[in-house]
């Protein structure tokens, strides 16, 4: 298996602070005092319960990550924004880091549903690329305080993080006309992980105040014109 180039995670939801939170209020399993659950009456709607409870408590720790940073994404705080018992949340997220690779990894799902509704038209692979990166810039930074807290903790996170292998594997999609991590050789992997890791860099330094969007912009289009310009889908495609 190939190691991802990038180790973080990296959000797009916009104005997560701004949503309502409903209380759990679930109509076939109800949250005891204790924390303990009662058995749904079918598997179906389980499923579909514990869907709803998982996007609640990922929802309530992005905007309170967005308003204070990671430091701000306690768990007890969490599970009372969420309305869901503390031994819930627990339940679902062992510890704070899992919690934050899961509220980068729906982000990275928004961002795939962005690109399905409206596929990049570019002729060239890396005019494709740059199209997906810098979406992906304008939805971080609609929440850059959000964003700022996410990558920090993910650049530094002891739980596995799938951001490295989903952008890359994006990059791949777009570029290499429905390439995969699977199919794309070896070079093709590492010159996407390469303009992956390029993006994570410029999105910091933006963050930090030393970088424009039209600079990031630029520089993203040098590098992916660079390194994609023999970009081909692989012969086994």
């Amino acid at each position: 298996m190939r190691t991802p180039h990038v180790s973080t995670d990296v959000p797009v939801t916009p104005h997560a602070a701004d949503r309502p939170v409903p209380i759990d209020l679930d109509p076939v399993t109800t949250e005891k005092t204790s924390g303990m659950q009662s058995e749904p009456a079918s598997t179906g709607v389980r499923t579909r319960s514990q869907h709803q409870r998982r996007k609640r408590i990922v929802q309530a720790a992005a905007a309170l990550a967005s308003r204070g940073g990671v430091e701000a994404m306690q768990m007890r705080t969490v599970a009372e924004r969420a309305g869901v018992a503390l031994g819930t949340l627990y339940r679902y997220f062992p510890s704070k880091m899992d919690l934050v690779v899961a509220v980068v990894g729906e982000e990275i799902d928004l961002l795939e549903s962005s690109i399905e509704r409206r596929p990049p038209s570019a002729t060239a692979a890396s005019g494709r690329a740059v199209d997906i990166l810098m979406r992906a810039t304008r939805g971080l930074m609609r929440e850059p305080e959000l964003a700022d807290a996410l990558i920090r903790s993910l650049i530094m996170a002891e739980v596995e993080t799938p951001f490295g292998d989903r952008m890359t594997g994006l990059l791949l999609r777009v570029a290499g006309d429905d390439l995969t991590v699977d199919t794309a050789t070896e070079e093709q992997f590492a010159l996407a992980g390469s303009l992956s890791s390029i993006w994570v860099h410029e999105l910091l330094e933006m963050l930090r105040g030393r970088r424009t969007y039209e600079q990031i912009q630029r520089r993203i289009e040098i590098a992916a014109e660079r390194l994609l310009a023999d970009f081909r889908p692989s012969p086994s495609t």
